[in-house]
């Protein structure tokens, strides 16, 4: 991994850094939040207003303009593309029997809103009854199975809105 930084302010511009460029940077403290910058024999005075350390973003004053910067490293990067980035809510859109069962329970209808780890349904296969929990909250779009239908392995319960 190199020493790269995406930079993306307010959704709409966005800058590549390396490590080089980024110690070139002319800044002085002027407090924990306060900075005097010179870029290019222009000087700017810039303030963090807020901070979320987790997410890498920043509300940034300079010279009385605000903005919002996201920095993103290499690493961050690769984990986005990969889908692991923490804090995303769950997109589960569909759930889908995981091996062929026969289906006992029902407990939800279409329509009907759900909170996540609710209980959906019950499919027994091989002798035992496997409930599957809501993966998320939404609201019900269809249910494609019936009480006591035989289902196989990747076929449709379940699709939220």
């Amino acid at each position: 991994m190199s020493d790269s930084y995406k930079v993306n302010i307010n959704d709409s511009f966005q800058f590549d850094f390396d490590k080089e460029q980024v110690s070139q940077l002319d800044a002085v403290n002027l407090d924990s939040k306060s900075f005097h910058i010179l870029h290019e024999s222009k000087p700017f005075k810039a303030e963090i207003l807020s901070a979320n350390f987790h997410q890498k973003e920043y509300v940034v004053k300079v010279n009385n303009n605000s903005y919002t910067v996201a920095i993103a490293n290499d690493l961050d990067l690769l984990i986005k593309e990969l889908g692991f980035e923490v804090g995303l809510t769950k997109q589960v859109n569909a759930i889908k029997a995981p091996m062929p069962g026969l289906i006992l329970e029902i407990s939800v209808i279409v329509g009907q809103v759900v909170k996540e780890n609710d209980s959906l349904l019950i499919l027994e296969a091989m002798k035992m009854e496997n409930s599957f929990l809501s993966p998320r909250d939404g609201t019900i779009k269809s249910i494609s199975v019936l009480l006591g239908d035989a289902v196989d392995k990747g076929q449709l319960l379940i699709e939220f809105e």
